[in-house]
C-alpha cells in the first residue's frame, strides 16, 4: 500500500512540475442550464484551431490547459444550443457558461456527450446514457416512466421477463450490476417485485450505463456500473411538476436556498391501486412509494456541499396472513474542492441501508433482514493538459449483515426468538485512471484498482472436517450438507478472510478518419459480495453475503472491441462491439438447495465459473422528426462447475450449461415522430430468446407416490418473448413556457395482447389425472392515461 502512495504522489509532483515549466494557462469554470442554474454533465468544449478539448465532469467543472494564445471555443451540448466564444490565454482563467434549451431540439431521444467526440475520439466504450426525458417518452406498462425498463431497451441489457426485478448486462445476474444513486449503492432497484424501478425520472439528471471499460473509480461488481445523479435543485426560482397516472402519482417541488448559490429539492411518488381493492371485496394491498431529497449550496467559487438522500418502501399484504415490507434508504454528505486551477477533488461520505421484512400471522412470527454499509470516498480529477489528465482516490466501505431476525408475535405461537448470525466486513479500495491523447489519431485510458476485502470477525462460525462444508454421496451420486464438527468465535476487530486483487484497466481509440474509430478494452474486476438466489429473477426475500472463508470473490476478465462510425453530418450513428468475459468463482447450488433462513448457507454452494460472449449492434437517428433507435444482440452465457475431484459429477455432470440469463437473440426498436407541435408518437418494440428452464421430461412411481425426472440444468426455454407498445404525448400549448404547462400521455403496452409465458410449472389434473402443463402471463394488452404538469 506504502509504494501505491508513493506512486500517487509521484505522478502529483511529476504532473505538476512538469506543466508549470511551459508556457501555459489554464481555462476553468462551471457550465449550467441557464433556466435553473442546474450543472451539466458531459457538455464539450471544443477549441477548433488546436483540435482539442474537454467536457465538465460530474459537477458541471472543466478544466483545460493551453498554450497562451487567442483562441475560438466552442460549447455544445446536444439539447441545448450551442454557444462561441473567443478567449485570450495570457494568465490563468475562470469562465463559467450558462446554456439556453434549443427548441428544436428539446425531443432527442437519446442525449451524449456530443455524439462525434464521444463515439469517435474518446477511447471510452460500451457506454450508454440517457436523460429523463428520453425515458418519459419510453411507452412502459401501466404508464410509469421507468429507468430500468428504458436501459433493457439497449443492446446487451436485458430482464428475466415481465414482473421480474433488476437487469442482466452482458449475460451477467443481477447482483453483478452496481447500482449508485449519487454515489450511493442501491441493493434493490425495483418495486412491486419488478413492476417500477426506484428511480423517479422527475428527480433524476444523468444517467450512464457502462457495460465494459469500466473507469478504475468503480469497483465491487463484474457485470456493469449503472451511475445515476439528482438533480440539485432550480436556485434562480421555485419550481414543481408532477403527474397523476392511473396506478401512481409523482410532484417534485425545487427552488432557491439562496438565489444562485443554494438550492432544495424535494420529490414524492405513490401507488394508490390498492385503495380501490376493497371496491371489489379483494382485501389485498401492494404499494410503493419513495422520496428524493437534494440540498444544495455553493459556500464560495473554490468550495460546494450536497447532502441527497434517498428513503423508499414496498408493502405487501395478502389477506391477514402474509405481509411483506422492503426498501432501500440511502444519505450521502459531498463536499467539492477546487484545490487548484487544474485539480478538483470530492469527498463524500455515504451511508446506506437496505431493508427487508416479513411477517407470517398465520405462523405468528416476523422475520427481518437487510445490510447496512458506511462508505468513505476521496476522488480527484486533475486536468494535466489538454492531452493528459489523471482521476485517482481511495474509498472504504464497512459492511454489516444481518441474514434474519425471527421473532414470535404471539406468546402461543410455539415460534422460539431466532437469529441467524450478523457478518460483518470491510472492503478498501484505491485507484488511478489516466485519460490520453497519445496523437490526432489515438487516445488511450489506463489504470488500474488495487482493492482488498477483510472478513471481520463474527459471534459464531461453523468449522468443518477438512474445510469442505458440501460432501459428495458417491454411492447415490448427489452432494450433501455437511456436519460441522465444531465452531469458532472471534472478536469484531478479528479478520477472519482476507482478500486482495489488482484490477488493471485499458482502453483505446484509433480514429480512422472524422467519423470512423475502432476501439478496444480490458477489463479486470473483482467482487466481493454474492446475492442468494436460486431463482430466475432475485427476490426481496434473497440475502447479501460476503466473501469469506467458503465463499471465494468473483473474478472477471472482459475483452471488447468496438466499430464506431457517424455518418450523413452526424444525422446517423452506427456501434459494433463484441465482448467476451470470464468469471471465476461464481456460486452455485446444489440440488435441493434452500437458502432461506439458512444460517450456514457454506452447505449448499460450490464455487463454479462463468463465461459470456457476444456481438452487439446499435444504429441510431439523432435528427429529424422521427429519431429513435434499433438495437441488436447475439449472445451466449454459461455456466459450469466441475467436481472438486476425479470421483465428483459437479453441477450438470460438470458440463457448461446455459444461465437463466443467456438470451441467444435479443431485438429491440424504439422511436418518436414529431406529428406536429402538440402530437408526438412513441413506440417501441421487443422480441427476445426465451429464458432458459428445466422441464421434466417423464416421471416415475415409487410407493404410490409419481416422481417427476427432469432434464439438465436450463437445458429447455420458454416460448421466445415479444411485444408491440405505443403511446401519444399531446401538449395542448406547447408554445407555453412559463405559468402552468401541462401535457398528456396516452399509451397502450402489448398492442397485439401476446400472452408472454413468466413461467411454465407441471402438474396433474385433479379430475382427468393427465399430466398438463401451466403457462403463467403477467400482462396482456394495458391501456393508460397520465396527465403530467409543471409550474
Amino acid at each position: 500500500m506504502k509504494n501505491i502512495i508513493l506512486c500517487f504522489l509521484f505522478i502529483f509532483c511529476f504532473s505538476n512540475i512538469s506543466t508549470n515549466a511551459q508556457n501555459k494557462f489554464t481555462l476553468k469554470g462551471v457550465i449550467s442550464e441557464n433556466k435553473n442554474n442546474e450543472t451539466l454533465i458531459g457538455v464539450s468544449i471544443i477549441f477548433p484551431e488546436l483540435k482539442t478539448g474537454t467536457t465538465t465532469n460530474e459537477y458541471g467543472f472543466y478544466s483545460i490547459t493551453l498554450p497562451q494564445g487567442t483562441y475560438k471555443v466552442i460549447i455544445s451540448y446536444l439539447g441545448f444550443a450551442s454557444q462561441s466564444d473567443t478567449i485570450t490565454l495570457s494568465n490563468n482563467l475562470t469562465k463559467n457558461f450558462s446554456l439556453s434549451d434549443s427548441l428544436e431540439n428539446l425531443n432527442e431521444i437519446v442525449v451524449t456527450q456530443n455524439v462525434e467526440k464521444l463515439n469517435i475520439q474518446t477511447p471510452q466504450m460500451s457506454v450508454n446514457r440517457l436523460t429523463a426525458s428520453s425515458i418519459k417518452e419510453i411507452p412502459v406498462v401501466l404508464g410509469e416512466a421507468d429507468i430500468i425498463k428504458a436501459i433493457t431497451l439497449l443492446p446487451g441489457v436485458t430482464n428475466a421477463g415481465e414482473g421480474a426485478s433488476g437487469f442482466n448486462v452482458r449475460g451477467g445476474s443481477v447482483d453483478q450490476n452496481l447500482i449508485l444513486l449519487d454515489e450511493a449503492t442501491i441493493f434493490n432497484s425495483s418495486h412491486l417485485f419488478g413492476f417500477f424501478s426506484v428511480f423517479n425520472p422527475d428527480a433524476i439528471k444523468d444517467l450512464k450505463l457502462y457495460k465494459g471499460g469500466i473507469p478504475a473509480r468503480y469497483g465491487g461488481r463484474v457485470s456493469s456500473v449503472l451511475d445515476i445523479y439528482q438533480k440539485d435543485g432550480n436556485s434562480n426560482e421555485f419550481h414543481a411538476n408532477g403527474g397523476i397516472g392511473l396506478v401512481s402519482s409523482r410532484l417534485l417541488i425545487e427552488g432557491p436556498l439562496k438565489k444562485s448559490e443554494g438550492s432544495f429539492l424535494f420529490g414524492g411518488r405513490s401507488s394508490y391501486a390498492h385503495l380501490f381493492l376493497p371496491l371489489f371485496d379483494n382485501n389485498n394491498i401492494a404499494y410503493f412509494y419513495d422520496l428524493n431529497t437534494k440540498l444544495s449550496y455553493k459556500l464560495n467559487d473554490k468550495n460546494s456541499i450536497y447532502l441527497s438522500g434517498y428513503f423508499g418502501r414496498d408493502v405487501f399484504r395478502i389477506s391477514e396472513s402474509f405481509s411483506n415490507t422492503y426498501g432501500n434508504t440511502v444519505l450521502n454528505f459531498r463536499w467539492n474542492h477546487l484545490l487548484s486551477d487544474r485539480l478538483f477533488s470530492n469527498v463524500s461520505i455515504i451511508y446506506s441501508d437496505y431493508y427487508y421484512g416479513l411477517n407470517l400471522s398465520f405462523v405468528e412470527f416476523d422475520w427481518v433482514s437487510g445490510i447496512k454499509n458506511f462508505n468513505l470516498k476521496y476522488d480527484f480529477k486533475h486536468y494535466i493538459s489538454d492531452k493528459f489528465k489523471l482521476q485517482y482516490g481511495l474509498n472504504s466501505i464497512y459492511y454489516k449483515f444481518n441474514p434474519g431476525d425471527i421473532n414470535p408475535t404471539s406468546e402461543t405461537s410455539g415460534v422460539n426468538p431466532f437469529k441467524l448470525i450478523d457478518k460483518f466486513a470491510l472492503e478498501n479500495a484505491v485507484y488511478v485512471d489516466a485519460e490520453h491523447k497519445v496523437s490526432d489519431k489515438l487516445a488511450v485510458s489506463y489504470g488500474f484498482r488495487l482493492s482488498s476485502f477483510l472478513r471481520l470477525g463474527q459471534d459464531e462460525l461453523n468449522i468443518y472436517e477438512n474445510n469442505k462444508a458440501v460432501l459428495f454421496n458417491e454411492d447415490f451420486q448427489i452432494y450433501e450438507k455437511a456436519d460441522p464438527i465444531g465452531t469458532e468465535s472471534f472478536n469484531r476487530s478479528n479478520v477472519i478472510s482476507s482478500f486482495f486483487n489488482i484490477e488493471p484497466r485499458l482502453s483505446l481509440a484509433y480514429q480512422i478518419n472524422l467519423n470512423n474509430s475502432i476501439k478496444m478494452s480490458y477489463n479486470k474486476m473483482s467482487q466481493y459480495l454474492h446475492l442468494l438466489s436460486n431463482t430466475s429473477s432475485p427476490t426481496p426475500l434473497d440475502i447479501w453475503t460476503p466473501s469469506g472463508k467458503y465463499v471465494k470473490p468473483q473474478l472477471l476478465n472482459q475483452f471488447a472491441l468496438g466499430y464506431f462510425n457517424n455518418f450523413k453530418n452526424n444525422r446517423y450513428s452506427l456501434e459494433l462491439e463484441s465482448y467476451y468475459k470470464t468469471v471465476k468463482n461464481r456460486i452455485d447450488y446444489i440440488d435441493g438447495s434452500n437458502l432461506i433462513a439458512n444460517n450456514a448457507i457454506e452447505q449448499v454452494i460450490l464455487n463454479g465459473e462463468a463465461k459470456a460472449y457476444g456481438l452487439e449492434f446499435l444504429l441510431r437517428k439523432n435528427e429529424g422528426k422521427f429519431k429513435g433507435w434499433l438495437a441488436y444482440t447475439l449472445s451466449k452465457s454459461e455456466q459450469q462447475t466441475k467436481g472438486r475431484t476425479n470421483t465428483e459429477t459437479g453441477i450438470n455432470n460438470g458440463e457448461w450449461y446455459n444461465t437463466p440469463y443467456d438470451k441467444t437473440h435479443d431485438i429491440s426498436f424504439t422511436g418518436s415522430y414529431d406529428l406536429n407541435k402538440k402530437i408526438k408518437i412513441n413506440t417501441n418494440f421487443l422480441f427476445q430468446t426465451g429464458q432458459p428452464s428445466t422441464f421434466p421430461n417423464g416421471q416415475y412411481t415409487y410407493n404410490g407416490i409419481t416422481v417427476p425426472n427432469y432434464n439438465n440444468r436450463n437445458s429447455d426455454r420458454l416460448p421466445v418473448y415479444h411485444r408491440l407498445d405505443a403511446s401519444v404525448t399531446y401538449t395542448p400549448k406547447p408554445k407555453k413556457t412559463k405559468g402552468w404547462q401541462s401535457y398528456w400521455v396516452f399509451g397502450i403496452y402489448n398492442i397485439y395482447n401476446r400472452k408472454n409465458a413468466a413461467s411454465i410449472s407441471f402438474g396433474q389434473n385433479e379430475d382427468t389425472s393427465v399430466n398438463e402443463a401451466y403457462r403463467l402471463s403477467i400482462f396482456g394488452i394495458v391501456p393508460s392515461i397520465s396527465y403530467n404538469f409543471k409550474f
